[in-house]
């Protein structure tokens, strides 16, 4: 999906928001042309009322590529940091292999769990 077809479902979004308990948020950890787009999309998806107790696991995706920006870059550029009333965990990830993948799950079930 590229990313102005994105602007006609965003409103559509919403309605899948409703008891959402944990957001999985996927970034292309090689992609650093749209990582601010990726932050922005991240935000004013937080920002909806329906996910403001939501937990939050982001998977940075393709650790596997040469130069891939690392979890600290991507939680810089994300503005992670800056989520101080919500729970949120950055997990490396390789969706190719799934390494990583399990990692992410785990944390969010647990995290889950102690809610």
């Amino acid at each position: 999906m590229t990313p102005g077809s994105q602007d006609k479902i965003r409103p559509l979004w919403r309605h899948y928001f409703l008891n959402i308990q944990g957001i999985i948020f996927v970034v292309d950890s090689n992609d650093r042309v749209r990582v601010d787009e990726a932050r922005d999309e991240l935000m004013r998806m937080l920002d909806e009322d329906d996910l403001r107790g939501a937990i939050l696991l982001v998977f940075a995706n393709k650790q596997d590529v040469p130069y891939a920006m690392n979890t600290a870059e991507i939680t810089e550029k994300l503005g992670l940091h800056s989520l101080r009333q919500r729970l949120w965990y950055i997990q490396p990830t390789c969706a190719i292999s799934g390494d990583g993948l399990h990692e992410g799950l785990e944390w969010l079930d647990s995290s889950l769990k102690r809610q």
